[in-house]
């Protein structure tokens, strides 16, 4: 595609990435037959941004309305949001997140982003496969753990998060959502927290 007529390739390379969401990963464009040179020169030329270290966007795309979260999971596609930035994603937390926090399963490679700060954590399991939902933002898929998860990944993350988050999560939880208790019983016994939370709700529900 790279010794084609520059105007041609050009809007052959847009076209692409307009079938994609307006937005590919430099290895997605190579394998579709974009050569690394004509990525750069369409960054050079303006026609492309660079969200992030190996991820494009097309310049003139209306602007991205959740751009950490749709980065981070283009970047790290095996990933789910998390924790606080779950809690963000639910309006469940009164907390800016300074990053996005992200679990990956055990063993897997930690995606190299420069930005949006990221932070990853490591579930095993259940743990980690339960509870994910996938939300379409920006026209990608965003992997993002439900709320009642999130609020048991909160409790038994407590140490590295803060208890008051957690506790606050719970009665935001209660003041903007349909309570699930089933729900939040099954994934507090995943996350082995049971008894960590059952004051709490048993308080606050």
């Amino acid at each position: 595609m790279s010794r084609a007529n520059p105007t041609t390739t050009s809007a052959k390379v847009q076209a692409l990435f307009k079938r994609h969401g307006a937005t590919l990963r430099t290895s997605q464009a190579i394998k579709a037959g974009v050569h690394p040179r004509t990525l750069y020169a369409l960054r050079d030329a303006g026609v492309l941004e660079c969200l992030s270290r190996g991820l494009y966007r097309l310049a003139n795309s209306p602007p991205l309305a959740n751009p950490d979260l749709v980065t981070v999971s283009l970047r790290a596609p095996e990933g789910v949001v998390c924790l606080i930035s779950a809690l963000a994603f639910h309006q469940l937390t009164t907390q800016i997140p300074h990053e996005v926090q992200i679990a990956l399963p055990r063993g897997a490679e930690p995606p190299r982003i420069a930005y949006p700060p990221t932070r990853t954590f490591w579930f095993t399991g259940k743990a980690f496969e339960s509870g994910i939902k996938i939300h379409r933002l920006d026209g990608h898929s965003v992997r993002v753990y439900s709320p009642e998860k999130t609020l048991a990944d909160c409790f038994k993350y407590r140490n590295k998060i803060g208890l008051d988050t957690a506790v606050e999560a719970i009665r935001l939880y209660k003041e903007r959502r349909r309570v699930k208790v089933g729900d939040l019983t099954q994934y507090a016994e995943i996350c082995r927290v049971t008894k960590v939370m059952r004051p709490y709700l048993e308080a606050i529900l």
